[in-house]
């Protein structure tokens, strides 16, 4: 390239994400339908299509969440299995990416690398999982061996299963036949042969999304991408510094991991406009019901009596108190609780209007031409590759966007006018994985 040659803008990746059963989900705005129904799916994705997205993303729920007894109110609109959902999705989509969030504790690597492949295929090179693990005896007892994983085993087994699976995926090269895969280790014992030759990508998209240093090291090893949470500029130059400096120790290069963190985009016809509409998304996010319940998380007990309009409750977290099941479980209660009275005071906030800034998502809000230009900002300065964007609204909370920002990162050069390639690691500009010969039999 010569000095006059001006460098190419690096690409804004983006990803749809069904909002499903979440606190950014707003069930009462007039334009929220079902969570449930294949249409919702449907337009949600053709509308990510449409907007040249790399891929539409699902979340998982092994178990619907129960609070002080009682099913959580979100999860009564039910909680499809995404890959059924994504097979669905195949036949109404041609380019768009799709990608499920899998659990590697209670499934096993031979029925799951099967039925991934099968997406894979059926879909032209488009599969995607989302490697997520769980140390929650609750959901553990839907299971025939019941129990959990201990936290220091979640990523020694999903390394294990990761390694299963791709030696499956790799065994059965296209025009060639089946290897036996060998595998015995500390997990997994099984001598296997895949069902199907290899897909037009080798095996799908892997993504992760822990945020530990045992989450970092894992995704430096195994993912294409990173499911990040870190979306201010500050905070995303910080981690993807990090994690793609670990990529060197396994001989991998910065452009062979997208990091991308969720964020939400709200619109306006001028920014005070857009502060006004995000504001009022946010309180119909939570509620005061929603606020309390999300102190109870830490605090362990029954906050009822407080006033969500009011200050902090003045009683200590119990230590090992449980109101709620099929949520993370809160370590070190005590400092959270004190970093969020601290937090409370400086800023002077209600137990609603702290539960308000604690729960939001990284946000866009501004005009088309502001949230264009911000989102451009981050790309090209390192603080992501790309966005997985969760809507507040099914299906159509990516309308707007599609319709009014996606034309402007288009004409900024960042975004793809067309598709170029037909497989998902084509969107994202990584290369095919170099299949490994596995033993034959």
């Amino acid at each position: 390239m010569s000095a006059s040659t001006p460098a190419r803008r690096k690409q804004v990746h983006l990803a749809a994400h069904f909002p499903g059963v979440n606190s950014t989900t707003v069930w009462r705005d007039p334009g929220s339908r079902s969570q449930i129904d294949f249409s919702s799916f449907q337009h949600l994705a053709r509308t990510a299509e449409r907007g040249r997205f790399d891929f539409f993303f699902l979340a998982e729920g092994l178990r619907l969440r129960e609070r002080k007894g009682r099913i959580h109110d979100l999860d009564v609109v039910g909680r499809p299995e995404s890959l059924t959902v994504l097979n669905a999705l195949a036949a109404v989509t041609e380019h768009l990416g799709l990608a499920a969030t899998v659990n590697a504790t209670f499934n096993e690597p031979y029925e799951l690398a099967r039925r991934f492949a099968t997406l894979d295929h059926l879909s032209g090179g488009r599969a995607a999982w989302n490697i997520v693990t769980s140390s929650d005896a609750f959901t553990g007892e839907n299971f025939r061996r019941g129990g959990y994983l201990d936290r220091a085993d979640r990523y020694t087994r999903a390394a294990e299963f990761v390694e299963v699976a791709r030696a499956l995926w790799d065994s059965w090269p296209s025009g060639g036949t089946p290897h036996t895969v060998r595998h015995s280790g500390p997990q997994f014992d099984i001598t296997a042969r895949a069902t199907l030759p290899h897909s037009p990508q080798v095996h799908p998209v892997l993504i992760q999304a822990g945020d530990s240093d045992e989450g970092r090291e894992f995704a430096a090893r195994t993912a294409d991408i990173v499911f990040s949470r870190h979306g201010t500029l500050e905070a995303g130059r910080a981690f993807h510094a990090d994690v793609k400096g670990r990529l060197a120790r396994y001989g991998r290069t910065p452009d062979q991991l997208k990091i991308l963190p969720a964020a939400t985009v709200v619109l306006g016809d001028s920014e005070a406009d857009a502060q006004e509409r995000a504001a009022h998304i946010r309180r119909q996010q939570v509620s005061p019901q929603t606020a309390i319940a999300t102190l109870e998380n830490v605090w362990g007990r029954d906050l009822t009596g407080y006033d969500p309009d009011g200050p902090l409750p003045d009683v200590e977290p119990v230590p090992d108190g449980e109101l709620a099941q099929g949520w993370a479980h809160m370590a070190d209660r005590f400092g959270i609780a004190a970093r969020w009275r601290a937090l409370a005071e400086e800023k002077h906030l209600s137990i609603r209007e702290l539960a308000i800034e604690l729960t939001a998502r990284q946000s866009f809000i501004g005009t088309p031409g502001s949230v264009a230009a911000a989102m451009d900002e981050h790309v090209q300065t390192d603080a992501a590759d790309g966005f997985i964007l969760v809507p507040h609204l099914t299906p159509g909370g990516l309308d707007e966007f599609v319709d009014r920002v996606v034309p402007l990162l288009q004409e900024r050069g960042v975004l793809r006018t067309e598709y170029q390639g037909r497989t998902l690691r084509d969107h994202l500009g990584l290369g095919r994985p170099a299949p490994r010969q596995e033993e034959s039999a």
